[in-house]
């Protein structure tokens, strides 16, 4: 698998992966680390943003630089989010209105067939864990 989150100290974790990144990962308000829901959030941006780039560089050019916000909905005292907003913040300004709205239209398109996070966030998946007992 290549993935894996191991325990350095009290609330501080780190995930990996075997290609050599590494997250830090701690509890909501830490410094230097994100929270589990953070990360979720991250993902959902991050998924967005790699499957949106290459139409966006093609029609606004290929050294544009654009951001992807992403805020989350969730009930005060709960431990579920209960929506995820991702927002893209991109100078569109050299390209003309119609170009703009076709744009959005095949980012979303794009975000729906093969963003494997929105996509599996939408369909809502079982998880399972296993603690050994023995």
């Amino acid at each position: 698998m290549g993935l894996d989150v191991r325990r350095e100290g009290e609330h501080e974790f780190v995930g990996r992966n075997e290609r050599g990144g590494q997250v830090r990962i701690g509890r909501k308000g830490a410094p230097g680390v994100f929270s589990p829901a953070e990360l979720l959030q991250i993902a959902a941006a991050g998924c967005a943003a790699v499957t949106a780039e290459n139409l966006i560089t093609r029609r606004v050019g290929e050294d544009s630089k654009f951001r992807v916000e992403v805020s989350a909905d969730r009930r005060e005292g709960a431990s579920e989010l209960d929506a995820v907003h991702v927002r893209f913040d991109v100078d569109l300004s050299a390209i003309g209105e119609r170009e703009r709205a076709d744009l959005a239209v095949a980012v979303d398109r794009a975000i729906e067939r093969l963003c494997t996070v929105s996509r599996t966030l939408k369909k809502a998946i079982p998880v399972t864990e296993e603690l050994p007992l023995g």
